[in-house]
């Protein structure tokens, strides 16, 4: 059997003897769009129950459009340019809209990065599109505390915009149950006080916090308080396919129109799966997402329910921009020296968490459920040791060894990684 799992910009391909069984996983299939552009004019237009784009501008006299960073394959190139030539259409200058990019705590996106996130040379050539920088005080503007005690601080050119919009992708997240919408803007546009708050260990170690999960989510609840103290949001919502063909875009207000989305695309991500399994093999969905080791996490954790104790999970990630930041080599540095156990307590005692350490907690997170194999052909000697996990050389001969030790030859694949997600469903369940 050969398999192509999501790697890079070429995949990588797998070949498997006759004799293994492999379960392939995949999202269900999605129609694409047949014209993506009219789809988002008609998302513009007058739908039941809600005001147009028109009529929501009424009286502004600026707006702010929020994108995803990079690390996420959202489609600006569509969206961004209807968008745009709808509010000029409608009366705005070029000049009174801008575009900010919701980098949360990762780096900016600047030069050949910025030119292939927008996708658009119009958009580059005549409007306006900075960064969020988290760690710049004077950038933001303090709108409370949550009842849950996180500190809200936002981007003050996105707050103080009389028209804001948001354009979503919506895809299973390991913390925040699904991304898109809310998520956008906070952690999004958040400064670094906020966000070290909101991925503190005493919010991520909560029960209830999971991938595909939206109620009785700690951290959900937590963004819904924060994103309401902003006031009025508007919201273009997107679902993409496995090969990143637009299937779904609404327009509406920030949370109803990011709920209609996460109920389109919950059948098409949520893959019932009738048993669990020693083995599985995933990935970190290719690129953009598998530039580093810091995001591959996500493809650790979206596999947990599915999996038999003492699992092995062997995971795929080119890592072509090695770990990640500074301050996540750092944490990772921490995590290997004390041990899980010791470095989960300090997290847990520290009401901010260090940039970026939130990530070993999420990976410590699915140690705890399996043994963790990586494959990666970006990292270095010194950025290998510090993952944490076997990191190896020859995929396919360590699963078949792998699975000739458990002497059992099933095994879940699982090619596109955290975007796909398997949820255990016993034979004869409710759910079934």
């Amino acid at each position: 059997m050969r398999i192509v799992m999501k790697y890079g910009k070429k995949g990588l391909p797998l070949q498997f003897p006759d004799d293994i069984k492999a379960t392939i996983i995949r999202k269900r299939k999605m129609l694409p769009v047949s014209d993506p552009e009219g789809a988002v004019k008609t998302a513009l237009s007058p739908t039941a129950g809600s005001k147009t784009l028109v009529e929501e501008a009424q009286g502004k006299k600026n707006v702010c459009i929020l994108i995803c960073d990079i690390t996420r394959p959202a489609p600006n190139a569509i969206v961004l340019p209807v968008l745009i030539q709808e509010l000029i259409r409608i009366g705005f200058a070029s000049e009174t809209i801008s575009v900010l990019v919701a980098t949360g705590c990762h780096r900016p996106n600047e030069r050949e990065e910025l030119r292939e996130l927008i996708g658009n040379e119009w958009v580059l050539k005549n409007i306006h599109i900075v960064n969020h920088f988290a760690r710049r005080e004077a950038d933001h503007i303090f709108l409370g505390t949550t009842p849950g005690g996180t500190p809200v601080k936002m981007d003050r050119r996105f707050v103080n915009s009389d028209l804001r919009i948001v354009i979503g992708l919506v895809e299973p997240h390991f913390m925040a149950g699904y991304s898109g919408g809310r998520k956008v803007v906070i952690p999004g546009i958040a400064h670094e006080d906020s966000i070290r708050v909101l991925h503190s260990t005493r919010i991520l170690g909560q029960e209830g916090l999971m991938t595909g999960r939206l109620e009785g989510n700690p951290l959900q609840e937590e963004l819904l308080s924060a994103v309401r103290m902003a006031g009025k949001i508007l919201a273009i919502n997107t679902v993409i396919d496995e090969d990143r063909n637009l299937c779904f875009i609404n327009f509406g207000s920030l949370e109803e129109s990011h709920l209609a989305a996460v109920a389109f695309a919950r059948p098409c991500f949520e893959i019932p799966v009738s048993r669990k399994y020693k083995t599985v093999v995933t990935g970190a969905s290719g690129y953009p997402l598998d530039k580093t080791y810091y995001q591959t996490v996500k493809g650790m954790v979206g596999v947990v329910d599915i999996l038999e104790p003492g699992a092995d999970i062997f995971i795929v990630s080119e890592c072509s921009e090695g770990l990640g930041s500074r301050e996540y080599a750092e944490s990772q540095k921490r995590f290997i020296e004390k041990g899980a156990g010791i470095f989960w307590a300090e997290s847990l005692s520290k009401p901010l968490a260090d940039i970026d350490e939130w990530e070993t907690v999420m990976q410590i997170k699915a140690m705890k459920q399996a043994k963790i194999h990586l494959f990666s052909e970006g990292l270095n000697r010194e950025e290998k040791t510090l993952t944490g996990v076997e990191v190896i050389g020859n995929l396919s001969e360590a699963i078949q060894k792998c699975l000739a030790r458990k002497e059992d030859k099933q095994l879940a694949v699982i090619p596109e990684g955290p975007f796909t997600l398997p949820v255990y469903r016993p034979v004869g369940s409710q759910e079934d």
